[in-house]
């Protein structure tokens, strides 16, 4: 779990800027399109899975308006994000550093084509369905700011699985079902997580130097900036990286 909560602080810096910005936006709104479609239901009391979406979405400062619009279009029958299906590829970045990469996609050939473009480019090697996620536990994950004892026994009573303690705050982790609830008894006890998602956490985490550290960052974010990239994972350990946002 080492470095995971600078990863995530990381992300949030990058995605600060406009452009980067309507991209997070844009990706949510299609997730939150394909999430009604598989759970047969664009009315989030019903499917769990558009539910946690729409949570994420708000806690990373997705315009309420935006995900209003579209839920209305979707239970209006619009059949928007029907293309759309979840493919997963693994991989290894340089220095045998583990990637996962989440996209969604109406196009297989094309996606796959990209990511294994960005992976050749940036020395990397893409697997077979199976090489590294097992080097993964799907998580629930808030970050809290600062790290109390009152706050470290809130998050135990309300259900966490696991507490990480740094200088700067509180790492929580919980059941992935469980998060969004969670985080909702942390804000009704007066304490305001500054992250809250569903993510991959990798078992065991790789450290390398700083030239090496920065040919994987470049490598991942490239990966992030296709257009049909959800979500990237790697085991990669920050704590000792200096990276600029």
């Amino acid at each position: 779990m080492a470095g995971h909560s600078k990863w995530a602080q990381i992300k949030r810096k990058k995605a600060a800027n406009d452009l980067k910005r309507g991209k997070v936006i844009s990706k949510y709104l299609r997730a939150i399109a394909a999430a009604a479609r598989a759970g047969g239901s664009a009315d989030p009391a019903a499917n769990v899975q558009l539910r946690n979406l729409i949570e994420a979405a708000k806690m990373d400062d997705v315009p309420n308006d935006n995900i209003e619009r579209l839920l209305k279009r979707l239970q209006g029958g619009d059949e928007e994000g029907s293309s759309y299906e979840e493919v997963v590829y693994e991989g290894y970045a340089p220095g045998g550093v583990a990637v996962l990469v989440y996209a969604l996609t109406d196009n297989r050939n094309r996606t796959a084509s990209e990511v294994r473009h960005v992976f050749s480019k940036h020395g990397g090697s893409l697997g077979a369905s199976g090489a590294v996620a097992w080097q993964f536990d799907r998580r629930g994950y808030i970050w809290l700011e600062p790290n109390t004892e009152a706050a470290q026994e809130a998050a135990i009573e309300l259900g966490a699985l696991d507490l990480q303690e740094s200088e700067e705050g509180l790492e929580i982790y919980t059941d992935p079902q469980e998060v969004y609830t969670i985080a909702g008894g942390l804000k009704e006890r007066g304490f305001k997580p500054e992250d809250v998602e569903i993510t991959m956490i990798p078992q065991n985490t790789m450290a390398l130097g700083q030239e090496d550290a920065e040919k994987v960052l470049r490598m991942i974010e490239a990966l992030e900036d296709l257009d049909d990239t959800q979500n990237v994972y790697s085991n990669l350990n920050l704590e000792n990286v200096t990276v600029e946002a």
